[in-house]
């Protein structure tokens, strides 16, 4: 299987989010794993021989679940993480956290620590108000966009 062909099958499972692709031509095959591990993405791309063709087998798609409802978020204006990280209420292990639930906040003040690459970084209310929830447990690992606190 030529270059060009496998960069191409990398962009597909890249752009369609699935985790594994494999593919068989004549005795070439490939077989390409994607694994999304705290914001890093890894491609393996094995061509492998083989002599015998690999039985296919057709499995039936199972209907679909009813969708599990989502918690109810609190209506006001929401702090997301700006990085991928660790989240942590307060700035040392057993200290009193930054900010807890029916706290009024100022613009500026600290919310949160996100732990990210052995750097702590401050996470500021960017608006004033009453926290009205926080959405993430104390050395929980949080994804960049991920909702954090409510303010109302």
């Amino acid at each position: 299987m030529d270059l060009r062909k496998l960069k191409t099958l990398i962009e597909l499972v890249e752009a369609s989010g699935i985790a594994e692709l494999e593919i068989s031509e004549g005795e070439e095959r490939v077989r390409i794993t994607r694994t999304v591990a705290a914001g890093q993405q890894m491609y393996n791309a094995a061509p492998q021989q083989f002599s015998a063709p690999a039985p296919v087998i057709a499995v039936a798609a199972a209907p679909a679940a009813a969708e599990p409802t989502k918690p109810a978020i609190a209506e006001g204006h929401i702090v997301k993480s700006p990085m991928v990280g660790t989240f942590y209420r307060s700035a040392t292990p057993g200290a009193k956290p930054f900010v807890d639930v029916g706290q009024s906040v100022n613009s500026g003040d600290t919310l949160c620590i996100i732990e990210a690459m052995k750097l702590l970084n401050e996470i500021d209310a960017d608006q004033a108000g009453v926290i009205k929830a926080i959405l993430v447990e104390n050395g929980q690992p949080v994804e960049f966009g991920q909702p954090l606190f409510v303010i109302g």
